[in-house]
């Protein structure tokens, strides 16, 4: 059961059963202190990276050698596994008993890493997202289930622990596309998730499934850059920054090019299974910067062997657990703030309320809602986000794409461009795009439509302090706001809500998390929806997620769709 390497320990400590943990725990400690005992006191100095380590230490828990990395490597890599189990994991016996080995081998004069960054999020105290051991008992078996099956307890699972029901699906639906027999083989999943979180400069995606690509037995040298992998996924780069970007330009013609490319030709099956996986990481990546994800702990910029300076003490001792500075600052602006942001969600309900009304006494017709949906189209070109943000470094994931230079633009006024509006009407999610997924690639047009209906429809009835509140009407609003950002128009739908619902901060927000997710900052965050809670707001987060999903999917099926016909 157990290599070289003890890999079977590790693997242990995901078992459901806590006496298999027990056995795994004292393996792993006896391994860990005999490496210790090998390397020898470090005598203040940091130990040298593992070979290789460049983006991270390893993302399951029986990844990596200790004899592949050399006794120090070996070590180190170990050390960041125990810290990464010591804060993330659902069971309390890991956690308390890693935390132990952690302490153990600083008593034998060996330095241990610790954790970069508070929490899981840069925009939400760590001390407001759910605790560990503090989770309700269907939020509790969901960790288990994602620890169990991924060996890992992710920050994107842990945000989206507020709102459980559709963790679980959103759970399903990528065990589903990413660990069940498929038309892909294993490693071209994660090496197409890589490219399309890369198209948006996410680190923290690519970071994460380089580590399961390898896992799976990927070919290390396709990670020196997309000219290395096999020609078959370069023939992707094309359509993966269309949909990317511009998804409304993609044509049966792009299909055509990828289903007959001779040798590199894609079957129509796997090219479903491509579009999903592209639109799946595109959209993810909005909700992890839209949400300031944190590097996970065990990856590039999670953690540090370094000691902290005076300084990022004096920093931490404040914000690690009571946040006294967060409180000191806000308690300075609360009193100038409280009254204006509690006057702001009670206009918005306000408005919700006149437009329910104006809804009932009188219906526009349907020329008025085509002139409103264009109005706001055009609207939209003059929103947007401040350019005020550091610059990202991009030189780790840019070469895992294509054409830097390409980026969003807004879809074209009424008349500027031969790119028609979409009519909603004509090719519905429901209608035609669920059954054309779940003919090619069975199963996952089921996941995917409970996945939107869950999130469209998901509400607890409050709005910030205020509870039984019919949120329905807001919800669309957002909803429909990002496909007219996309040319996509309901023609049920009442354009002139937007307006009234969405205030321009909260618009700038958007827009950016869904077009050029890369810019979003924690000002921005914090600019809009000020007296509503971070759930609600995680909440938006995932409606911006799914909607952007939902609206590269119907662009991306039309085309394999015209092409069939």
């Amino acid at each position: 059961m157990e290599d070289g390497d003890g890999a079977g320990r590790w693997d242990g400590l995901c078992s459901r059963d806590a006496s298999l943990r027990e056995v795994a725990l004292d393996g792993v400690r006896q391994l860990v202190l005999s490496l210790t005992e090998k390397a020898g006191p470090t005598n203040g100095k940091p130990p040298p990276p593992a070979p290789g380590s460049g983006l991270s230490f390893g993302f399951g828990l029986g990844s990596g050698s200790a004899a592949t990395l050399g006794p120090a490597g070996g070590l180190n890599h170990y050390l960041v596994r125990l810290l990464l189990l010591s804060r993330r994991c659902p069971f309390s016996d890991v956690r308390d008993k890693c935390g132990a080995i952690l302490q153990a081998v600083q008593e034998m004069g060996v330095r241990i890493p610790r954790p970069l960054g508070q929490g899981p999020s840069e925009f939400i105290p760590e001390k407001e997202i759910l605790q560990l051991g503090r989770e309700d008992a269907e939020t509790r078996v969901l960790f288990i289930e994602a620890f169990a099956t991924l060996g890992r307890l992710d920050n994107i699972t842990l945000l989206m622990g507020f709102h459980p029901r559709y963790l679980d699906s959103f759970l399903k639906t990528q065990h589903y596309l990413m660990q069940v027999d498929g038309p892909l083989p294993y490693h071209y999943r994660h090496y197409i998730a890589i490219m399309a979180a890369a198209r948006h400069q996410c680190s923290y995606l690519v970071n994460l499934h380089v580590n399961d690509f390898l896992q799976v037995r990927g070919d290390p040298k396709w990670l020196a850059g997309l000219e290395s992998a096999p020609r078959k996924l370069q023939t992707l780069s094309e359509v993966n920054k269309i949909l990317a970007h511009r998804p409304w330009l993609i044509t049966k013609d792009h299909i055509e090019k990828l289903l007959k490319a001779e040798e590199h030709g894609w079957s129509l099956a796997e090219l479903v299974h491509v579009v999903v996986l592209l639109t799946h990481y595109h959209s993810l990546a909005s909700f992890i910067y839209g949400c300031g994800i944190n590097p996970e702990i065990h990856c590039d910029g999670g953690h540090t062997f370094r000691l902290p300076s005076v300084g990022n003490c004096y920093v931490c001792d404040f914000t690690n657990g009571n946040n006294a500075v967060d409180d000191l600052l806000n308690g300075q602006e609360g009193s100038e703030q409280g009254t204006e942001t509690t006057c702001e969600v009670e206009a918005l309900m306000e408005k919700m309320k006149q437009l329910q009304e104006c809804r009932d006494e009188e219906e526009a017709s349907q020329e008025e809602m085509a002139t409103r949906f264009e109005r706001e189209k055009a609207e939209s070109l003059y929103v947007v986000p401040t350019e005020d943000e550091e610059s990202v470094d991009t030189r780790e994931v840019s070469r895992h794409f294509e054409d830097p230079s390409y980026g969003y633009k807004e879809f074209p006024r009424q008349g500027k461009q031969n790119v028609p509006t979409f009519r909603a009407q004509d090719y519905t999610w429901e209608d035609h795009g669920y059954s054309l997924v779940n003919r090619l690639y069975p199963d996952v047009g089921q996941l995917l439509d409970e996945k939107f209906q869950i999130v469209y429809n998901l509400t607890y009835n409050t709005m910030a302090m205020h509870k039984d509140v019919d949120t329905s009407m807001l919800r669309r609003a957002i909803w429909n706001y990002i496909h007219c950002m996309f040319g996509i128009r309901y023609d049920d739908y009442d354009y002139g809500e937007i307006n009234q619902l969405l205030d321009r901060n909260f618009k700038a927000y958007i827009k950016t998390v869904v077009c050029s997710p890369v810019k979003t900052t924690k000002r921005m965050y914090d600019s809009f929806w000020r007296q509503f809670k971070h759930s609600e707001k995680i909440h938006v987060n995932l409606l911006l997620m799914e909607a952007r999903m939902q609206a590269e999917l119907l662009y991306a099926l039309t085309a394999i769709t015209r092409y069939l016909t």
